[in-house]
């Protein structure tokens, strides 16, 4: 990937994955149907966040899970 910070022009990154609930379905049930990758500069922390797709499978198995 060809990272630079657009707060610091850093070019080093890191990136993660988080999960969030969408509607009235999801909330009641706890079912984290979004799922987000986050690119955090490793100088000064700056994080963006991009939704990704998630299957139908996941969040069968995170229903059933929680």
């Amino acid at each position: 990937m060809n990272y630079k910070c657009v707060k610091c022009d850093n070019t080093t990154y890191e990136t993660g994955e988080m999960r969030a609930t969408g509607g009235t379905f999801s909330k009641i049930f706890d079912v984290q149907n979004k799922k987000f990758t986050s690119v955090t500069c490793k100088k000064c922390s700056y994080t963006e966040f991009y939704k990704t797709k998630t299957s139908g499978l996941s969040n069968i198995f995170d229903f059933l899970t929680n």
